[in-house]
């Protein structure tokens, strides 16, 4: 194998790739790299064994087709060190990979090939295609509320639904829940619900962008694939049973206010300051016109803010986890949200005014 491309062609690739690697593997290979060249073009593999990415680009030029295993992380840390518009020339001699540029010269050691792992490929059962930038809002409005290494491993991922006509993502981590839906021009019967592991979710999302241009997705039993551009990327499903969320969103709840989203999420977090550390709960009193936040901590360290509001209704004390809160705030791309509550101890129902494409549950605290 020996190739010459240029460093941005390379880089590119090369660090959403290397974005899947792990650093600390079981097996030597999967911190490695897997780059073939074929013709001009200039294929980069990497895995964790449950998430895979291929990255393609072009070599200016191609001597000798061919395929290796490098070190993923140095082998990236070397293109970023060297200079803007550099041209790399990568050739295997001798079972170590030896890449010159300019007067520098770097050698790294190879594994074989036939080590890397494939993810094994099951048909696809369902093929679509969406907007890039669809998806990327789907995922960005709902991920933050994914659970992180929860023992109902299922929690650990996303719900990725498809219907007619209909994409929704689903993320819960037992204390909030985020819903968001979008219609999109998609025939899928019947109706699809895959569990994409968290990992695979953040992977995924560092593809896309907030263009038209289409992404296609196969649908297997074990697996979902997305392919975008030059990337093609593959991800394990979690086998497991996502809970009931339509049976945790609260209906019938009568006190509805409506708050500037920017000045709520500021003062949240301002509060947030002074709020227990390890509990992060935050009371919110319920008034007509006004919300006042208050929080303590063990030092008897007091804070408390007043936010008007659009409400006129009986009044009311609940306490909340304040990061829980100020999450739904940072995603929602509205200038106003929407709170609606019912009584201390049940959920509060969190969206746009007049409901949007998105909605958010928050369990209460006891305070």
């Amino acid at each position: 194998m020996k190739f010459t491309i240029s460093r941005e062609a390379l880089l590119r690739p090369l660090t959403l790739v290397a974005g899947v690697v792990e650093r600390r593997q079981t097996l030597p290979v999967l911190s490695n790299v897997l780059i073939q060249v074929d013709q001009d073009q200039v294929s980069l593999t990497g895995t964790d064994l449950e998430v895979e990415l291929i990255g393609r680009t072009a070599a200016s030029l191609v001597e000798e087709p061919g395929s290796a295993t490098l070190p993923a992380r140095k082998l990236m840390d070397i293109c970023k060190s060297l200079p803007d518009q550099s041209e790399i020339q990568l050739s295997v001699e001798e079972s170590r990979a030896v890449l010159r540029s300019g007067r520098s010269r770097f050698t790294l050691s190879t594994l074989p090939v036939a080590e890397f792992p494939n993810i094994e490929d099951d048909p696809g059962k369902v093929e679509l295609s969406l907007p890039r930038g669809t998806l990327k809002h789907l995922i960005d409005a709902t991920s933050f509320a994914m659970a992180q290494q929860d023992v109902r491993y299922y929690l650990n991922g996303m719900l990725l639904e498809m219907g007619n006509n209909l994409v929704r993502t689903v993320a819960t981590d037992g204390h909030r829940l985020a819903v968001c839906s979008r219609s999109a021009d998609i025939r899928v019967e019947p109706s699809q619900k895959l569990i994409v592991p968290r990992k695979g979710v953040l992977e995924l999302v560092r593809l896309l962008d907030d263009g038209e241009e289409p992404v296609s997705l196969t649908l297997g039993a074990s697996h979902v694939r997305a392919h975008t551009g030059d990337f093609t990327f593959t991800s394990k499903l979690v086998d497991g049973k996502f809970p009931d969320y339509e049976r945790v969103v609260p209906r019938g709840g009568d006190k509805v206010f409506i708050a500037d989203r920017a000045e709520l999420r500021q003062v949240l977090s301002r509060t947030a300051i002074l709020s227990n550390e390890k509990y992060r709960g935050v009371r919110l009193n319920l008034e007509e016109g006004n919300l006042r936040v208050m929080a303590n901590n063990p030092e008897q360290e007091e804070a408390e803010e007043n936010v008007a509001i659009e409400y006129s209704g009986p009044a009311m004390e609940i306490g909340f986890n304040v990061g829980y809160l100020v999450d739904v705030l940072s995603v929602l791309d509205e200038d106003r949200v929407q709170m609606t509550l019912a009584d201390p101890n049940s959920s509060a129902l969190m969206e746009e005014p007049g409901g949007g494409d998105a909605m958010y549950v928050v369990m209460p605290m006891r305070l």
